[in-house]
């Protein structure tokens, strides 16, 4: 998804950095935790769906996702040019509260050349989605919230772990935010090919926490539904059939963005108020 500017970049991560820093979350003894289970069997797409711009629903164009090496991986192998066509691969059942975590890399090749520049290196796991099912054929991005995972690209800073919105608004810090994708003040950058372990924890009362190697790094709630996106194309009557509802549970998606990446060890904690 689309990064943000310089200066526009600097003053979110400046509030993000603030809010790791000052909230006091809902304390562990006020969620009662289930056992951890796989979502991912290490040898196949079982349980999984793909959806792809430009595709039906079920259709795994050119293999974009394929397992290998006990891994799911992005391939654009099969593909000439990139031509939009941004795909999701859905888990089977949509979730409420839980512990999501996996471990992900981004491939140091294999990127395609029409890929736009804002897509290397960049993908991401999307939760509380809309379902593969409702999303019209064309659309690039399903309504849902995007745990965002950036790799190197040049020398410049380029923090991993932002959120974006694609049909939704969330607030930071009781603030609703108005910019498409927010970045980490404290995430790091971390070189393509380097494994990292990646959590979600979705809490009952619908604040999130993203973290990675085990430190927050962005904290955020009320996800709600948005009349007025402009980037979930082709969601239009999705969204406007809800209103500006609040989004409780969806769906989890994995995100090919046109450049390679690797997922792994895909776990699931679900969780209730106690």
């Amino acid at each position: 998804m689309t990064i943000l500017s310089g200066s526009a970049r600097c003053s979110l991560a400046a509030m993000a950095l603030g809010l790791v820093a000052t909230t006091s979350p809902v304390q562990a003894q006020d969620l009662k935790a289930g056992p951890w289970r796989s979502l991912f069997d290490g040898k196949s797409l079982n349980g999984w769906i793909p959806k792809i711009a430009k595709h039906p629903v079920g259709e795994n164009y050119q293999q974009t996702f394929i397992v290998e090496n006990g891994a799911i991986r992005v391939s654009y192998a099969g593909y000439k040019t990139m031509d939009g066509q941004f795909g999701h691969l859905f888990y089977k059942a949509p979730f409420k509260a839980y512990r999501l975590r996996l471990t992900y890399r981004f491939l140091t090749d294999g990127a395609l050349p029409d890929t736009p520049a804002w897509a290397r290196s960049n993908s991401g796991v999307m939760f509380h989605s809309q379902s593969p099912e409702s999303m019209t054929v064309n659309q690039s991005f399903p309504v849902s919230v995007e745990y965002q995972l950036l790799g190197k690209d040049g020398d410049g800073r380029r923090a991993t772990a932002a959120v974006c919105t694609p049909g939704v608004t969330i607030t930071i810090d009781g603030q609703k935010v108005k910019e498409h994708c927010t970045p980490s003040a404290n995430a790091p950058t971390i070189p393509n090919g380097t494994w990292v372990k990646a959590e979600l924890e979705v809490r009952p009362n619908g604040e999130v926490f993203e973290k990675i190697d085990g430190v927050v790094v962005h904290h955020y709630a009320e996800i709600t539904l948005d009349p007025e996106d402009t980037v979930a194309d082709g969601a239009k009557p999705y969204i406007m059939a809800r209103g500006a509802q609040r989004v409780t549970e969806g769906y989890i998606a994995l995100q090919s963005e046109g450049h390679p990446i690797e997922f792994k060890d895909i776990e699931i904690q679900e969780l209730t108020a106690r």
